[in-house]
């Protein structure tokens, strides 16, 4: 990994990192070419204090070994059938990761759709439904961000016009955790889970007209 992401994943606090994750592209290299997307939507989770985090008291299991790494380690878990996609933060041994919960599409949408059957609408508006689109099991788990695999790409970037902090989504009984702001996500973005239609900018998804170049795949 490059020494400029490094220092994006490990030089300020998880929640800023979760915002400013907004609008950088996730690369995803297959067989059939690149798939690319446009992060919308993300949670952080604050290691041993978060009541809400796999690493709540420094827990630490096979499963979620990978908060331990460095930070870039991807870090995949199952939910029941879904696979969801985290990406650690902060130097190795500080169990801190951020969640990403939505993307939009921007290079290989048929490929996506091909992988999830369903209307653009619902494509990848949660973090189970974006591995799916992706194709992604838990087959990158414990391994760095990488151009061979999953990248995080810091260029390009687009620029929220508003970014929305609020509550964890499926964080019971957790005390003052259950309420604390730590999901991110674009205002007026349609690739946002629970997104109503009413709120969204169907013009630019909430990007900044100025960072918005070339085009979405059919989009």
């Amino acid at each position: 990994m490059d020494a400029a992401l490094t220092a994006f994943l490990t030089q300020r606090p998880t929640p800023e990192i979760a915002a400013a994750l907004l609008g950088k592209q996730l690369q995803l290299t297959t067989a059939t070419g690149q798939l690319t997307a446009w992060i919308t939507e993300t949670e952080a989770y604050l290691g041993a204090q978060d009541a809400g985090a796999h690493a709540f008291k420094n827990h630490q299991t096979t499963r979620n070994s990978a908060l331990w790494q460095p930070a870039g380690t991807i870090y995949i878990y199952q939910m029941r059938t879904q696979f969801l996609l985290n990406i650690v933060t902060q130097a190795a041994g500080v169990p801190e990761c951020v969640l990403i919960r939505g993307i939009e599409p921007d290079r290989g949408l048929a490929q996506m759709q091909q992988n999830r059957s369903v209307p653009l609408q619902n494509l990848t508006t949660g973090p189970g439904k974006l591995m799916q689109a992706l194709g992604l099991d838990k087959t990158l788990n414990n391994t760095p961000l990488t151009v061979a695999t999953l990248n995080l790409a810091l260029t390009p970037v687009r620029q929220p016009r508003h970014i929305v902090a609020g509550p964890r989504v499926g964080i019971l009984n957790k005390g003052d955790w259950t309420t604390v702001p730590l999901r991110y996500y674009v205002a007026g973005n349609p690739f946002v889970s629970q997104s109503k239609k009413r709120d969204q900018d169907q013009q630019n998804h909430g990007w900044q007209p100025s960072t918005i170049s070339g085009g979405n795949d059919n989009l």
